[in-house]
């Protein structure tokens, strides 16, 4: 712009004559226009498809012009998911012109088939699993007269709505903000260049974030119907309520769905491959919920086996069949009969078919490497392609949504020019089970590890829910918080929690460690009373000597 200036002054009075007159009779055309309806909306995506000075760098300012003649897009998203969502507006915020590959598929697995719906379920089968303790409403006073029922269609609507609902959202957030929408899915066809499946029409992008997202995994030997063995997808669906129900894999999901079915009335049997239940969480939290969540209520186990062979059966005339081997020996051990069974085995990325091969991308078991910055690297320890982005389950790094939608933000941050790393271990994570699990950094097996690596001593500090007015109010005395320091720095480097709301209470922990915010700092930092984040105090308190009353 200096130099647009400067080389403007330099000109003669002639030049300077004409320059004056074109610019009023682009700016006389631009006032004329906007009279009409498509005027003012031509208006309206002119201004969203200026680059805007304040966040993007001078250089990218400057050759905004010249990329609009070379790519038909700034920025190409394929899959529409939490991550490519997050990206996409970003991108716009930005003032990049910006497309979707959506896959007909807004919203991804979250919205449709994950995240919401599943928090419908887990909401409506949480007040019948509420207003059928007796003892805990007799303890507040309450007293219900007759039997409580529920409508199972009633309830698998609600999921089903609601997943349409915040779908319909995010769709019109997108077109509001003036995103190209490709109802195809996107398939890479080398540098710069994506192909929309549902039409064969090849567009270009100065740079393609790719955000496929995940599908459920099925392990060999299981066989699904999406009947009486289905996986996550299926079983949001409530289609019944079976008696009983085996669920293999003992982690996030499954613990989610052994809430909603023993709520409205189903027996749980867990088969877990390792020796441990819910092998990814901190050992003592996950003791904790076995205390919790799994003896009081209607579960039992296996640990140690393999579902070895899963046959459907036929609902209500004929039970599913699983045969179990011994993880270690791969010996037979027991075979039962069950009226369903979940699959939640976890997820495998979904980047088959989307085009890697284009440009050599290989793959480790279909996650696609990628560097601190989410770009991509033809493999782990290849080179990083240019002008190509991953993020979310397809690069493997972090399986959850908001961690995809962070991803996202900071890869458009670096194809902005502003360089940005996401700081995963500042990325909470919840389980939404009744009391409710949450955890943010190092579990304390991990921590442990780490300070012998590092040299340093690890800290640690106990907030306990009995102890806190707000929580034995509601009658929910029973949880933790568990906050892991370093001693010596005072940082914070992981919060597990178990208890009452503990999904909405580690934002304040993921913040500290986002901040580098020490315990000394946190105790003295005020709590509202009486609040449930008064646990927390507690804890923070405790790890520096304090005394929280």
């Amino acid at each position: 712009l200096a130099q647009g200036r400067y080389s403007f002054y330099r000109s003669g009075s002639r030049m300077r004559f004409i320059l004056f007159v074109a610019a009023a009779a682009l700016i006389l055309f631009d006032i004329s226009s906007a009279f009409s309806p498509a005027g003012r909306r031509g208006a309206l995506q002119r201004i969203f498809d200026t680059p805007r000075a304040s966040p993007i760098s001078s250089s990218s300012f400057s050759t905004s012009s010249a990329l609009a003649a070379t790519y038909d897009f700034d920025v190409a998203i394929i899959g529409c998911g939490v991550g490519g969502h997050g990206a996409a507006l970003h991108a716009r915020g930005q003032g990049l012109k910006t497309c979707v590959f959506s896959g007909r598929d807004v919203g991804g697995t979250c919205v449709n088939r994950g995240c919401v719906p599943s928090k419908a379920l887990l909401a409506a089968s949480g007040r019948v699993r509420d207003m059928k303790d007796e003892s805990h409403l007799g303890a507040l006073g309450i007293k219900l007269e007759g039997e409580v029922t529920f409508d199972r269609q009633g309830v698998a609507d609600h999921a089903k709505n609601l997943a349409n609902t915040v779908k319909g959202n995010l769709e019109n957030s997108l077109i509001g903000l003036g995103v190209d929408v490709i109802e195809g899915k996107g398939v890479l066809q080398g540098a710069h260049k994506i192909k929309d499946d549902a039409t064969g029409k090849v567009y270009t992008a100065k740079d393609i974030i790719l955000a496929p997202g995940s599908v459920p995994f099925v392990p060999p030997g299981v066989t699904v119907d999406e009947k009486t063995v289905y996986t996550s997808d299926g079983a949001l669906n409530l289609d019944f309520v079976p008696e009983w129900v085996a669920i293999i894999g003992s982690g996030y999901i499954g613990l989610e769905f052994s809430d909603v079915y023993t709520a409205l009335g189903s027996e749980v049997t867990f088969i877990e491959a390792l020796p441990m239940l819910m092998p990814t969480f901190d050992r003592e939290i996950a003791k904790q919920a076995e205390r919790m969540l799994i003896r009081p209520r209607p579960i039992d186990y296996r640990l140690g086996v393999f579902a070895s062979e899963v046959t459907p059966g036929v609902p209500g005339e004929k039970p599913a069949t699983i045969k179990m081997i011994d993880a270690k020996t791969k010996e037979h051990v027991e075979t039962i009969e069950v009226d369903a069974v979940m699959v939640a085995t976890g997820r495998v990325p979904n980047t088959k078919d989307c085009g890697l091969e284009s440009l050599n991308i290989e793959t480790n078991r279909g996650f696609v490497a990628v560097d601190e910055k989410m770009r991509v690297k033809t493999s782990a320890d290849g080179e990083v392609i240019p002008n190509l982005y991953c993020i979310g389950d397809a690069n493997g790094v972090m399986m959850l949504a908001h961690a995809a939608s962070a991803q996202g933000i900071s890869a458009v941050e670096n194809i902005c020019g502003r360089e940005h790393v996401v700081n995963h271990e500042a990325v909470p994570a919840a389980c939404f089970t009744h009391p409710e699990i949450a955890m943010v950094g190092l579990t304390e097996e991990q921590a442990v590890e780490r300070a012998e690596a590092e040299g340093w001593e690890l800290g640690k500090s106990q907030g306990n829910f009995r102890a806190n007015s707000k929580a034995l109010a509601e009658g929910e005395g029973a949880g933790i918080a568990k906050v892991l320091f370093n001693k010596s720095t005072e940082k914070v480097v992981g919060v597990h929690i178990i208890g009452i709301h503990a999904a909405d209470l580690i934002q304040e922990c993921s913040n500290a460690v986002a901040a580098g915010t020490t315990v000394r700092e946190l105790s003295m930092m005020v709590h509202t009373h009486p609040t449930l984040c008064e646990v927390l105090d507690e804890a923070f308190k405790g790890a520096v000597g304090m005394s929280a009353h």
